[in-house]
């Protein structure tokens, strides 16, 4: 059993996990022995620091151990990927690997022997996704029903969101006038809007702040992400594309004018780049719980592994 996608879940096992979630969160000393002598190898192939923290300090303070292996100082980028994986699974009971392409990580699932997790490709972030479901229940006591308002490019953490609505009955709008073409999922995106969780929101047709206001107004949650890829923000060869994205999106930027007088919980699954995607006045405005969605994401990484290792 792997964590690739919350599609490959069921309802209730991502229910469940959720519930885990809040229960290690609330209670950590009851789980202290819960994996011990049991080994993370965390394979990484791009930067992180929240999935990787989140990995590495969880499998410890559940009374395991956590082996980092960065792409480039292994022979990973050098050999065949279902032999390298085929080896570290002879070493560790479990592996967390985030890579860039998410071919590289369905090769990799096809090849391990233990369960493993995407902590992060191109196409979903179910990590992320996991840890987000946690702070809605956490604040708003519930998940069916909660309406969440994506603003920002559609791309691996929109797609896990709308992944987690399907399951757990999440109405998530999406107002995207840019799409990541490497996170396209038709199946998904018809699957959720025939379930009526996914609701894509003509970009053209908001042609004031009004509009916009009006769609982020009968919603729960507010959620965004960063317009541009994090290793792309400052590569000088991505300046051009860098430019028309952040003029494109500049209008549906999360600040104080748009969010007057708006009642909600404002998202951002981080790292952000304050006075894009969002005004950095919000990221400790009273609405926000960036920063408690953060935190989750060790709690909820536990209860992934936990699941996952009960199972194999």
């Amino acid at each position: 059993m792997h964590l690739v996608t919350l599609k490959d879940w069921t309802n209730t096992q991502l229910q469940e996990t959720v519930d885990e979630c809040l229960k290690i969160k609330n209670h950590p000393e009851k789980y202290r022995h819960s994996a011990e002598a049991l080994s993370l190898g965390l394979l990484f192939q791009k930067t992180s620091t929240r999935t990787r923290c989140a990995g590495e300090i969880g499998i410890v303070q559940l009374g395991g151990h956590a082996q980092y292996l960065d792409w480039r100082s292994t022979n990973f980028g050098i050999a065949d990927l279902s032999d390298e994986i085929r080896v570290l699974s002879a070493y560790v009971d479990i592996i967390l690997a985030r890579f860039l392409k998410h071919d590289d990580m369905l090769d990799a699932a096809n090849a391990a022997t233990v369960p493993i997790i995407n902590g992060c490709c191109d196409k979903y972030h179910p990590t992320q996704a996991v840890g987000d479901l946690m702070t809605i229940q956490e604040h708003l006591g519930r998940l069916d029903g909660v309406k969440v308002c994506f603003v920002g490019v559609h791309n691996n953490v929109c797609n896990s969101l709308i992944a987690a609505g399907s399951k757990l009955g999440l109405e998530v709008t999406v107002i995207a006038p840019e799409k990541n073409p490497a996170a396209i999922d038709k199946d998904l995106l018809s699957e959720a809007e025939q379930k009526g969780c996914y609701k894509p929101v003509d970009t053209e047709s908001l042609d004031n702040i009004q509009k916009l206001q009006e769609i982020i107004n009968e919603c729960d949650v507010v959620y965004t992400d960063t317009w541009v890829d994090m290793e792309f923000f400052t590569d000088p060869d991505f300046a051009s594309e860098r430019k028309r994205r952040i003029d494109m999106m500049m209008p549906y930027q999360l600040n104080s004018t748009l969010l007057n007088g708006i009642d909600c919980r404002i998202m951002h699954c981080l790292p952000a780049h304050r006075g894009y995607e969002i005004h950095g006045d919000l990221m400790d405005d009273p609405r926000s719980v960036i920063f408690e969605q953060s935190e989750n994401r060790l709690h909820s990484m536990k209860a992934i592994m936990l699941n996952l290792l009960s199972q194999s």
